[in-house]
């Protein structure tokens, strides 16, 4: 579909979740944004959690096992901490990074009592770091665990993408919110070694002092790659991902989960339920060639602008 430069249509679709088989009436906010010429595109970067394997019940499962081997308890509470899906759903669209998540869990339940520090709850913030350490690499060799048993795969058309950015010159990155030791050790196993080693970048949550949706990680990826941030397209699944490649000036497409698939994404330029592997959903050849605004969730008509989305 052809989009002229100055074309606008607007953005924000309503967080009604689609269902399938059905056309279904789509609210479309006031705000929009223009469809422009873009640089050229020389560097296509992943984010690693959701895009590269879809991991956010991995992570909540991992996260119940270290609360309930270190005895965490909350506030009085008879039960260990337990994450439950809808729960963890919210927190992982709210909060980036591990430390993170258990830092505002804490803060808002009540910072815990644990075996960490002999069923005591921290008394300073020294003790607040430690527990909030402990817990977080306990969890991330439990999550490796998980996915070093082989039953874990790449989201479809992730490697695929990958060999046809590198195929056609372009540099190859991952920018990931988690724990550096965590990725590493994911990506070796799902991209396997060759496709590690061969990064032009690879940045973790350890490598920026604020997480996303702030843009540092992908600012500094840029600055790495020697790139302009306009010639860059990310990959991301949520919201917080979102805004964070947009908010370092890159282009972004999305590739939802189900625990993301009702966010809205505006300035999202597609949004698809996964890259796909044969035949393919997205293409870095069609990436290359021009900015598509797509939306595979939903049938909406924009009367005003002419311009129809199926």
């Amino acid at each position: 579909m052809a989009l002229t430069m100055r074309q606008r249509v607007t953005s924000g679709l309503s967080s009604t979740r689609a269902i399938p088989g059905r056309r279904m009436a789509v609210k479309v906010s006031q705000r929009s944004y223009s469809v422009v010429t873009h640089a050229a595109m020389k560097a296509l970067i992943f984010d690693c959690d959701g895009v590269i394997l879809e991991s956010e019940d991995l992570h909540r499962r991992a996260y119940n096992a270290t609360f309930k081997h270190f005895k965490v308890k909350c506030g009085g509470e008879q039960g260990y901490v337990d994450w439950d899906e809808s729960f963890y759903d919210m927190l992982q669209n709210t909060v980036g990074g591990g430390k993170p998540k258990m830092r505002w869990f804490f803060k808002r339940n009540g910072w815990p009592t644990s075996s960490v520090l002999d069923g005591r709850v921290p008394a300073s913030e020294e003790e607040q770091a430690r527990l909030v350490d402990t817990l977080q690499d306990w969890k991330t060799e439990k999550y490796q665990q998980m996915i070093g048993s082989g039953e874990v795969e790449p989201r479809p058309g992730v490697l695929r993408l990958m060999d046809e950015a590198r195929a056609a010159g372009l540099k190859l990155a991952v920018c990931s919110a988690a724990t550096k030791s965590s990725v590493v050790f994911t990506l070796k196993n799902l991209l396997g070694e060759g496709r590690f080693q061969g990064l032009d970048c690879f940045l973790a949550g350890d490598d920026v002092d604020k997480k996303k949706p702030d843009p540092k990680i992908y600012k500094v990826a840029a600055e790495r790659l020697g790139l302009d941030p306009a010639e860059c397209v990310v990959v991301e699944d949520s919201m917080i991902g979102l805004q964070a490649a947009t908010g370092a000036g890159m282009r972004c497409i999305i590739t939802y989960t189900p625990s993301t698939k009702s966010q809205a994404f505006p300035g999202a330029e597609r949004i698809v339920c996964e890259l796909g592997g044969y035949p393919a959903m997205v293409t870095v050849k069609e990436l290359m060639e021009r900015r598509i605004v797509q939306d595979d969730r939903v049938n909406f008509d924009v009367s005003d602008t002419g311009v129809f989305f199926s």
